[in-house]
């Protein structure tokens, strides 16, 4: 508890633990008392601390509980790819081929990598129309930079991911400090910085991505050979079982309860067997090409975003100022300082998928970021179980939300439906997931989880 005193509040299910522990310790101590004031063998304990002790039964019971109470967390939207694979590989049988599959994890790369910044901005509490224009004045600035006046490539991709961090720092800025709510400051960027787009870009309107460039490799390049794609799935098994091991180390020092190392190994084969087909998928069948650098780069960014938000101070600060700001400020949180940094690394990412977008169109233009991309990063995040009314939610939403809409469109693409249909189902998707978002909270709060 010592942490929490210095921190401010944590995510509820640490600060859950923390009073189970220390229930559970006075418990040991004989302490405790009934409705009379008197004192009981020992005090109850959180039901929810004991799940890992009772092994698999305990998960079970606990999975029911948490259902009825409201909390589906990633449930419905792995049963939505579930059903989306289902029907459209009943439609097409080339919707679940290695080609396919390809496509899927290298376009939902930029998409995904955008949805990363928008999830820390949601978790705020907040929304960011800017990210399309960022998005495509960071392309802009690179293609101005690196293709029009020679510079090296490596720089101009620095120098505009920099301009991405400095326009969020900027929206952040007029947000915290002056007051401006978020709405307004960033519909004003998502005007301006489309102006400045198609100032950069002049009046041929659009730049080439030249051959060998780093920007047309993002989706371009593929690891020919196949050691590199299971040689990735062996390092994510490898790190998933360090990880758990370390955390379970951790609990254990603490004296909490910690997975026994069943559970441990169960998780680990099933990651084993997930990573591997894919792995296979893209090397084996015909018409596959080998591990996508796509694919390596965008997971790379959700393990260090998701290790950000859920293992440091920085990321508990910011789950505590979307949970409350004022109890947030109350408790030592700057709370002016996480607003701004968040709004700097939602920029930040937005250039990084704009260069991916990019490099999938074959280079800059003035409409870049512009039609549905806003929409498209938004509604992944939000499908992807990330709540709107901020201060819950994972990373991992946008990686979910992305395959989501991504699956979704390859599949009306194979099937040759029309651009709108493809809109009119994303916005049901994106309709559904508000909606079960709102149900899950009403529930939470009628069983007094909130």
């Amino acid at each position: 508890m010592s942490d929490l005193k210095k921190t401010g509040p944590a995510p509820a299910e640490e600060a859950a633990a923390d009073a189970g522990a220390e229930e559970q310790a006075a418990g040991k101590a004989g302490g405790g008392t009934n409705g009379d004031g008197n004192t009981t063998p020992g005090a109850a304990i959180d039901p929810r601390l004991l799940v890992r002790e009772q092994g698999f039964k305990g998960y079970l019971t606990d999975f029911q509980r948490r259902i009825r109470g409201g909390e589906l967390g990633s449930l419905p939207v792995i049963v939505g790819l579930i059903i989306i694979a289902i029907v459209f590989q009943s439609q097409n049988d080339s919707f679940l081929s290695a080609s396919s599959l390809s496509n899927i994890s290298v376009y939902t790369a930029g998409l995904g990598i955008m949805a990363i910044g928008v999830v820390f901005v949601l978790l705020l509490g907040e929304i960011d129309l800017s990210i399309g224009s960022v998005a495509g004045v960071g392309a802009a600035m690179w293609a101005v930079l690196s293709v029009t006046h020679g510079l090296n490539d490596w720089l101009a991709v620095l120098l505009a991911v920099a301009l991405g961090g400095g326009i969020g720092l900027l929206h952040g800025f007029f947000f915290a400090k002056v007051g401006v709510p978020a709405f307004v400051v960033t519909l004003a960027g998502f005007l301006g910085w489309s102006g400045l787009q198609i100032w950069l870009m002049g009046d041929e309107g659009s730049i080439n991505t030249p051959a060998g460039s780093i920007v047309q490799d993002l989706t371009g390049y593929y690891f020919a050979d196949k050691a590199a794609a299971y040689a990735l799935a062996a390092v994510a098994v490898l790190g998933y079982f360090a990880s758990l091991m370390m955390d379970s180390r951790r609990r254990r020092a603490a004296e909490l309860p910690f997975r026994p190392m069943s559970e441990i190994l169960l998780r680990t084969g099933v990651l084993t067997v997930i990573a591997f087909v894919i792995a296979y998928e893209l090397n084996e069948p015909k018409g596959a090409r080998g591990l996508p650098l796509a694919l390596v780069i965008f997971l790379a960014i959700l393990v260090f975003t998701d290790f950000v938000s859920r293992r440091t101070l920085y990321g508990r600060q910011i789950f505590a100022v979307g949970g409350n700001a004022e109890a947030a400020r109350r408790a030592g949180i700057n709370v002016e300082k996480i607003r701004i940094t968040v709004f700097g690394i939602a920029g930040m990412l937005a250039v990084v998928g704009g260069l991916f977008i990019a490099s999938q169109s074959g280079g800059a233009n003035k409409s870049l970021g512009a039609d549905n991309t806003l929409m498209n990063v938004i509604a992944a995040a939000v499908i992807g179980g990330t709540s709107l009314f901020g201060g819950r939610g994972k990373i991992w939403s946008a990686l979910l939300g992305a395959l989501v809409i991504m699956s979704i469109q390859q599949g009306l693409d194979l099937m040759g439906m029309a651009s709108e249909i493809q809109f009119m189902i994303t916005g049901a998707v994106l309709l559904a997931a508000v909606v079960i978002d709102s149900v899950s909270r009403r529930t939470q709060k009628t069983a007094g989880r909130t």
